[in-house]
């Protein structure tokens, strides 16, 4: 058995080098994840990104397609046949049907590839024929990319941050009176764990609802196919005087070593670890709109998934052997088809100041960051609204509560990010110069034109950044 395991190793291990090699002289493959948080706009990424990939004729920013040197884009079988597939064509369906809606939420990983023949550019390509890249496409929660963050931590660590945390929060008043009046340092009662976990995870539940971003463990919110088992049947308890064997406290800290071995670790190795471009998703307008207090969650959100990259590029050798790093990564603004355009420097210039310090890390080690607003989908018009004797620009669309259409001027981002992130950091309960306000809307009724992709903002922007160089 040892001998077999060995021979097994080595022979998978002779794959993965012939892979890179086959990737990287012959056909490469380009591997871009897509994540953000809760709401922030994933799927219907993903689904404007493809539409508009394949029909080419509203990416005008995608160098590659304004000149022409894309041939023909088209859908692969994906090459990790145990991941679940994106569900591109439902997503797209949902989208531009007669009464179009917004698509279901990420709830696990899924893969999709797109494969590219393109016409070299420059003198030399004339001497060269269609070159094929193919683009691996990972969309994954980002309460799943937060975890790693656990992975530096014991359980007594985490334990002791969360409560603190956790103690100024109304959202976890429940739990707090339930974690409080534990005793950590009697036997293990299954009953008295699953109320602890269920109760926590309730909380997290309560506090994502409520604005709050820093929402881990992420399994607890999406359980999948682990949904009660002991793996997610733990939560943090003050450490007792006396830790006996046997006891909640220690029964906890097992299963939180656990949920970080068999749930974290393989996650990271598998997937996350092999991914060479990198956007994430974030709804600032939501969080502006929560209060001070959401942004700044926001914001040590947002730098502690900037700090689970690794950045930085490889040498050709590493990337041969699998050693990947991250070599660039696009923080997006969602929604920006919500503030008429004039707003939409401001939108930019706050969300690249909440990654400033974070940011200027990984540029330091050498990945390419950006910042940029977008809408991977367009639902609104713009158009001036009369206030006061004053014309506003403002937007209007569909609204998703009663598919009446609706006006919406949100109010003025500053156009300084200080004016935000200032009293953001100093634990504001409100803005005390503005309101922000915000409406939902439905996706609009379109029709398309053969090799027209359905309406955006500044997703060739995106797709230029992320894979133009590639093209």
């Amino acid at each position: 058995m040892a001998l077999f395991g060995i021979t097994d190793s080595i022979a998978r291990g002779l794959e993965g080098v012939q892979a890179g090699v086959s990737e990287m002289f012959f056909e490469p493959t380009l591997r871009l994840g897509v994540t953000g948080l809760a709401r922030s706009g994933k799927t219907v990424f993903i689904t404007g990104l493809i539409a508009n990939l394949l029909a080419r004729g509203r990416m005008p920013q995608l160098t590659a397609a304004r000149d022409g040197r894309i041939e023909t884009v088209h859908l692969q079988p994906q090459p990790d046949v145990t991941l679940p597939r994106f569900d591109y064509e439902a997503h797209l369906a949902a989208l531009t049907g007669d009464n179009p809606r917004w698509p279901d939420s990420t709830r696990a990983i899924s893969e999709l590839r797109l494969s590219f023949r393109t016409r070299p550019g420059g003198w030399f390509g004339s001497f060269r024929g269609p070159q094929t890249l193919h683009l691996d496409i990972v969309d994954y929660p980002g309460e799943w990319l937060l975890d790693l963050g656990l992975m530096d931590k014991t359980y007594a660590e985490w334990a002791e941050d969360t409560l603190t945390r956790l103690s100024t929060r109304a959202q976890a008043a429940g739990f707090m009176a339930i974690a409080r009046a534990a005793d950590g340092d009697r036997r293990l009662e299954e009953t008295d764990a699953q109320d602890l976990a269920r109760s926590f995870t309730a909380y997290l539940t309560a506090a994502r609802d409520a604005g709050y971003a820093d929402c881990t463990p992420g399994r607890f919110l999406l359980p999948g196919d682990l949904a009660g088992s002991p793996v997610l049947t733990f939560a943090p308890l003050p450490r007792p005087d006396q830790t006996p064997r046997g006891c909640l406290w220690r029964e906890m800290e097992r299963r939180y070593e656990a949920y970080k071995a068999r749930v974290v670790t393989p996650f990271f190795r598998d997937h996350f670890a092999r991914i060479d471009r990198q956007i994430v998703l974030m709804d600032v307008l939501g969080a502006l709109h929560q209060g001070p207090r959401a942004v700044e969650d926001l914001r040590r959100t947002m730098a502690e998934i900037l700090g689970a990259f690794r950045v930085g590029r490889t040498g050709w050798l590493s990337s041969i052997l699998g050693a990947r790093r991250v070599e660039k990564i696009l923080f997006a603004a969602t929604k920006a088809d919500h503030l008429h355009h004039e707003q939409h420097p401001a939108l930019t210039a706050i969300t690249e100041a909440m990654l400033a310090e974070a940011k200027s890390r990984a540029a330091y080690a050498g990945a390419e960051v950006a910042a940029m607003s977008i809408a991977a989908l367009r639902a609104t018009v713009e158009e001036l609204a009369e206030r006061d004797g004053q014309s506003l620009p403002a937007v209007r669309g569909r609204l998703l509560t009663t598919g009446k259409q609706a006006v919406m001027y949100p109010g003025a981002l500053p156009r300084d990010p200080a004016r935000v992130l200032s009293p953001a950091r100093a634990g504001a309960e409100r803005w005390l110069d503005a309101d922000y306000g915000l409406m939902t809307f439905a996706p609009a009724r379109m029709q398309l034109d053969p090799g027209i992709g359905p309406p955006h903002i500044r997703l060739d922007r995106a797709a230029e950044f992320l894979i133009g160089d590639r093209l």
